[in-house]
């Protein structure tokens, strides 16, 4: 029992002594300090606008195609007799160049006879001729008394008979330059330089009127129909209907060996209507001497080659050039005010493409825009510039290169395949999508 009551009252001991401990304590804490919260800005790059004078390209496909083409038929009968060296698939004709020779003998004595007809028409006509004179001095030695009606004296005075013998003689006239013209189509000439796409005689063989011989296609110039969309046509200087020839340079190009080669072409005109499947209008492009007939240093473009065409459009003013990526829904980026903070902006673009923007309205020189992406849960926030870099600088080697390399400052290219390396990274709005802009 004793036990018992002392381990009561040790407990109650123990108890008493940590509660004043713990009192104790409490009463020598330390006074509490309440730490404010530390706000970072955040850092982000950004561009300048500066506002600049483009022009926007329009890039099309097409296939090329001939000017002229020609399916050359013969005129006569006979067989050949001769054919050009030239005369092969593939082959260079010169205009003017015989091609083909029928056997012109039976031709050659066709006129012949008809030269002999001439010869005999003419005398026939010198001898009317000279009875008309006869008769018509006798006519007048007649007493005037015996002078009868008018078919009366033009029939004294052989009026038909000299009529019908000029007439014969105009008849032999046109039956000698028909044989003339058959002996000269034996001879079958090319009508322009050309190459020939396909021959369907040999020599030795007989012919018809009308058998086809060779189909050839002039080399002079080419062309090359490019589907323009509705969309596009409003950034282009297309010719009008009596301004053929007197439109926009084009460049062409394409992969030649694994390097990409270029010419220059014109746009010549438009077909005038829209397909009306795919709704396009087609434009079509000349380019001179593509085999390189002239210049033989030239790259030759052959027909049926297939290309692309970048086609200079019209000249715009006061456009800011920026990378897709800034783009937010809504046609929104992110602008830094005066005080450092981040502030939403609406702009109007007057076309995306690839991996650039073009804005037309919505920002003025100078203009600070970021190129950091972020959400819109930064609005208003304050921001550090890292980096500050002009508009009209960014990725300034890949505006200022083509496809080939060529340098153009004044020309951007509005229909680019989009690069792998603006997408957008984790939080941050996805980019406009590829659209006209307002």
């Amino acid at each position: 029992m004793a036990s018992r009551k002392k381990q009561i009252v040790v407990s109650v001991a123990l108890l008493v002594i940590s509660t004043a401990i713990t009192f104790a304590l409490y009463l020598n804490r330390p006074p509490a300090k309440i730490a404010e919260p530390e706000y970072q800005p955040i850092s982000v790059d950004v561009a300048v606008a500066v506002k600049e004078r483009l022009r926007i390209e329009v890039q099309a496909q097409g296939t090329v195609t001939p000017m002229q083409e020609t399916s050359l038929l013969s005129e006569v009968n006979g067989r050949i007799v001769h054919t050009s060296p030239s005369f092969a698939v593939g082959g260079f004709v010169s205009k003017g160049e015989i091609l083909v020779r029928i056997d012109p003998r039976d031709y050659e004595t066709n006129l012949l006879r008809a030269e002999a007809a001439l010869k005999s028409a003419q005398s026939n006509l010198a001898q009317e001729k000279g009875r008309a004179q006869v008769a018509e001095r006798e006519w007048q030695r007649l007493p005037e008394g015996s002078q009868r009606s008018q078919e009366a004296k033009d029939l004294y005075l052989r009026k038909p008979q000299l009529e019908q013998a000029q007439s014969q003689m105009l008849a032999a006239q046109a039956d000698l330059n028909t044989a003339r013209d058959n002996l000269e189509r034996t001879r079958i000439r090319a009508p322009y330089d050309a190459l020939i796409r396909d021959k369907h005689v040999e020599l030795g063989q007989f012919v018809a009127a009308g058998s086809p011989l060779a189909d050839i296609f002039s080399v002079d110039y080419a062309e090359i129909r490019l589907p323009i969309p509705q969309s596009k046509l409003a950034y282009l200087e297309l010719p009008g209907l009596n301004e053929k020839g007197k439109g926009s340079p084009i460049d062409i190009y394409t992969d030649v060996g694994g390097e990409v080669k270029h010419w220059t072409a014109r746009l010549h005109r438009t077909e005038g209507v829209f397909d009306e499947r795919s709704r396009v209008l087609y434009a079509v492009a000349r380019i001179e001497d593509p085999y390189a007939v002239h210049d033989p240093d030239k790259t030759p473009l052959r027909i049926g080659t297939f290309v692309n065409a970048n086609i200079q459009g019209k000249e715009f003013d006061g456009i800011v050039t920026l990378p897709r990526y800034v783009m937010r829904a809504g046609n929104n980026l992110w602008v830094i005010d005066e005080s450092g903070h981040l502030r939403n902006r609406q702009v109007t673009l007057l076309r995306t493409g690839g991996d650039l923007v073009y804005i037309s309205e919505g920002l003025d020189d100078g203009d600070r825009v970021s190129l950091t992406t972020l959400d819109s849960s930064f609005d208003s926030s304050e921001v550090i510039i890292e980096s500050s870099t002009p508009s009209n600088m960014l990725g300034k080697e890949d505006r200022l290169m083509d496809q080939s390399g060529k340098k153009d400052a004044s020309k951007v290219t509005a229909s680019v395949e989009p690069s792998a390396s603006t997408e957008p990274s984790a939080g941050a709005e996805p980019p406009v999508g590829d659209s006209e802009g307002g």
